[in-house]
């Protein structure tokens, strides 16, 4: 084999390697933190000054799992005021898992999630909570464990 054709067959190997990358990184899914990330980052000083609001609290929000049910608290302070809010439940390694769930809280400020409606796995819980005169955030790490689908 002369070197022409050695040179020929490394630039069709070469192709061929770069045609698979091109394959192999369009078929590949890409999970965003969130779809709108610019418009997110640009209202992140609403989130900074609502997380300090939410550290000014005497008591934090808590994540409890109690058998089949995942309890939420707000903080003590939120007892009989009105509330209006979400939870984010962000699965960082598959954005398929994520639930976001309206607050809907009983008279001691907590609320009850069925824990049906999720999978088993390591969450970061985003609350996210106004009353009427103040915005409050916090964020948790909060795993599911296996045994409560049973």
């Amino acid at each position: 084999m002369n070197w022409g054709n050695k040179l020929l067959l490394v630039f069709v190997a070469f192709a061929s390697l770069i045609g698979y990358m091109v394959y192999r990184c369009t078929n590949t899914p890409v999970n965003l933190v969130t779809a709108e990330y610019y418009k997110d980052e640009l209202a992140y000083q609403d989130v900074i000054d609502a997380t300090n609001n939410a550290n000014a609290l005497r008591t934090k929000a808590s994540l409890a799992q109690t058998g089949s049910a995942i309890e939420v608290q707000l903080p003590d302070e939120m007892k009989a005021r009105k509330i209006k809010g979400s939870i984010l439940f962000y699965c960082p390694y598959n954005s398929g898992n994520d639930r976001r769930i309206e607050l809907s809280l009983d008279s001691n400020a907590s609320q009850l999630l069925d824990i049906k409606k999720f999978s088993k796995g390591f969450y970061k819980v985003k609350i996210d909570w106004n009353d009427q005169h103040k915005h409050y955030y916090t964020e948790e790490p909060f795993t599911i464990n296996a045994l409560a689908k049973q």
